[in-house]
């Protein structure tokens, strides 16, 4: 497959699966199984209800759910501490070449050891694991102001996959190992993009970004659904800047790429699928899960 964008995917966020096989992973597995690959973002980690909230999101039968997270504000906060002032561009995080360590041990270290131990502490089977293991995510530096951040990512959902089979709740932080080069070196993965990966490389039936807002919003409204023409819209407008600009932009990519159903919410949307906004390919999208 070409490592090259085409003119229809948003950028920075490329996101493709390896295989048609893996796209349609869905179609293989029973059908009482529901696959939802769940984003959470930094600020919603804080949030006291979060971890009952996902137990309560896989107890549910047939679910099974993968948890990719972000902390981009507790990079930041140590990047500061460090005399190092973070800088992004759409959304995304400019990360140098020595920047690259310090994201590594925030995001693969202390946040995800500290949400697997608290899904753990309220009886969830979680388990951690970076896209830089397994070879789960692989990424070629795609624009050379963010560093060193891929995109065109590839998710190869074996280890994950076997990891759901297993009864286990994958908990995902967003590095990369880089594909172009000989010894693999890391990469940052804006969360999103990784999630999006993840959720086409799984075929899954959802994918659900959690947020601090109840979803997009327009003139203070939350809009219930929105199709990708109204997404460059809002884009274009600025509407939607920064964080929600990445997580609409990485949500078109996961629907291009076999993903049933891609939604942001507030925290309640675990539990509640009708909270939200849906994103779709075409106008007046579905709000069923089936």
């Amino acid at each position: 497959m070409s490592g090259g964008r085409r003119k229809t995917d948003p950028p920075h966020s490329a996101v493709r699966v390896r295989t048609p096989e893996q796209a349609h992973a869905a179609s293989r597995r029973s059908a009482d199984v529901f696959i939802r690959v769940v984003k959470i973002g930094g600020r919603v980690q804080g949030d006291a209800g979060l971890f009952d909230s996902i137990k309560s999101g896989a107890a549910i039968p047939g679910a099974r759910i993968v948890v990719v997270h972000g902390g981009g504000d507790e990079v930041s906060m140590l990047q500061r501490r460090l005399g190092v002032d973070p800088t992004f561009v759409g959304g995304r995080r400019v990360t140098s070449a020595s920047d690259l360590d310090l994201v590594r041990m925030v995001l693969s270290g202390l946040v995800n050891k500290r949400l697997v131990a608290r899904l753990i502490a309220v009886g969830v089977r979680a388990v951690g694991v970076s896209g830089e293991d397994g070879d789960l995510l692989t990424a070629r530096v795609t624009d050379e102001s963010l560093g060193r951040v891929g995109g065109d990512v590839f998710a190869d959902a074996t280890l994950v996959a076997d990891l759901l089979n297993g009864g286990w709740l994958p908990v995902v932080s967003p590095l990369a190992r880089e594909r172009d080069a000989e010894t693999g070196a890391g990469l940052n993965v804006n969360g999103d993009d990784a999630a999006a990966a993840i959720a086409a490389g799984l075929g899954a039936d959802e994918l659900l970004f959690v947020a601090d807002v109840p979803g997009v919003l327009e003139n203070g409204a939350t809009l219930t659904g929105i199709d990708s023409s109204a997404v460059t819209v809002l884009i274009a407008r600025g509407v939607v800047q920064g964080g929600m600009r990445a997580k609409l932009e990485a949500a078109v990519a996961a629907l291009r790429n076999g993903v049933r159903r891609v939604r942001i919410a507030s925290l309640a949307g675990i539990a509640d699928p009708a909270v939200g906004t849906i994103i779709s390919l075409a106008p007046n999208p579905s709000r069923d899960l089936a």
